[in-house]
């Protein structure tokens, strides 16, 4: 990466306290796309959703997607060498992004991801569509207030699984099992888990990918694997996996627990990868221990992924050094993307989007856009500059000062 010259920009951020504070702008970073395909990591970048503007955008209202720039934005990351990770919690699964909007979406990004493949050059070339494109398969097409405690709500989360497998399965991408708020209301301990996804593992087609996520991320998911203790739900996660090795790809943990995952990638079988979904620590878990390292899918790819790509361009060279420093140097953004309540931290991705103009307005599906403060957003403004990650700084700057002005912070 080299750093570009030219004039400096200037802008009143605002203050928690009250009051501004000016922020002088650095030059962006010229990132490089790959040449040809990354391989010393497998990553996927979780990707967001963009709603049509004139859309009604509030909660409860439907999703009405701006298929143009949520696709665009696809295939942005893919010409960065990363695949994409679609139809998840980034996408607004459960807060927002019903599941007819969801079906859309997987069968689109699906016969995208096809034609980009087809295409057979720069840094996908030789790619299949399972590794440019992996989509969530959950449960969200049921009221969870007509889900059961017991056998009967047990059956109806497996029976939504499976229709939402057969989907993913049917228009090309790599199916990821994603965590189910059903599920989590109707059983009734460890075997309804491993009962679940023992009979969609043999179901499927093609290896799939676990995905475990924290309450950190959502509340509903208290007690997943059939306990609240970590290490007991480990071990029945564990055993599953041992038990159907030959049928998973890989596990995506997102606890945000570094010690939890180096832990628990050292015990999973040989093959299976660990995607890790620590939007914290990714640097150090993707970066290794020189035995064993983690793959990614992660959210706050979507957010750095120019300096994500260069990272894991950098691990191809055999610069590891410099790969491991390019990862801290988003760190900070990741934090604070990140930073409780977790499960807003779509709303920093999506802002980011915008300054980068890859979306006409700071919209989200169902109102999420008012999920974090002015002074949040402001802070997510200069993270993203300090790490070269504003691509046009003019642009940044007249779409930030106009959101500060909308919002009451003078300049």
């Amino acid at each position: 990466m080299s750093a570009l010259t030219g004039a400096r920009l200037e802008v009143s951020l605002p203050e928690s306290g009250g009051g501004v504070r000016r922020h002088e702008l650095g030059a962006p970073y010229e990132w490089c796309r790959p040449e040809a395909p990354i391989r010393a990591r497998k990553a996927y970048a979780a990707a967001h959703v963009v709603p049509l503007m004139g859309a009604d955008n509030t909660p409860g209202a439907p999703a009405n997607l701006d298929w143009e720039s949520t696709l665009a934005f696809r295939r942005e990351l893919w010409s960065y060498g990363l695949g994409v990770a679609d139809a998840m919690d980034t996408a607004q699964r459960g807060m927002g992004l019903d599941w007819e909007a969801t079906r859309e979406l997987i069968q689109r990004v699906g016969a995208e991801a096809k034609t980009v493949a087809n295409a057979r050059s720069g840094a996908t070339a030789g790619l299949s569509v399972r590794d440019l494109v992996a989509c969530g398969a959950g449960t969200d097409q049921l009221e969870l207030e007509a889900v059961p405690a017991g056998a009967v709500g047990v059956a109806m989360a497996l029976d939504a699984y499976r229709e939402q497998l057969a989907a993913v399965e049917e228009s090309g991408p790599k199916a990821i099992i994603m965590a189910s708020r059903a599920l989590a209301r109707a059983a009734a301990g460890p075997d309804d888990y491993l009962r679940v996804y023992s009979t969609l593992i043999g179901e499927a087609k093609e290896p799939v990918v676990l995905h475990w996520l924290g309450t950190m991320f959502d509340p509903a998911l208290k007690g997943y694997w059939g306990s609240e203790d970590i290490p007991a739900a480990t071990r029945t996660f564990l055993d599953l996996v041992h038990a159907h090795a030959d049928k998973i790809d890989g596990v995506k943990v997102s606890l945000l627990d570094a010690e939890h995952e180096k832990s628990l990638r050292a015990e999973l079988p040989s093959g299976v990868r660990l995607y890790t979904g620590d939007d914290f620590n990714y640097p150090e878990l993707i970066h290794g221990d020189g035995e064993r390292q983690s793959d990614a899918l992660l959210g706050i790819f979507a957010a750095i992924y120019p300096a994500a790509s260069a990272a894991l361009q950098a691990y191809d060279d055999g610069r590891g050094e410099e790969a491991r420093a390019i990862l801290d140097s988003t760190r900070d953004l990741g934090r604070h993307i990140f930073s409780a309540p977790t499960f807003y931290y779509k709303t920093g991705i999506a802002f980011i989007a915008w300054l980068n103009g890859q979306q006409p307005g700071f919209q989200m599906v169902g109102g999420l856009q008012s999920g974090r403060s002015v002074v949040h957003l402001a802070r997510t403004f200069e993270l993203a500059d300090r790490a070269g990650l504003l691509r046009d700084p003019e642009l940044a700057v007249r779409r930030m000062s106009a959101y500060l002005d909308v919002n009451g912070v003078a300049q």
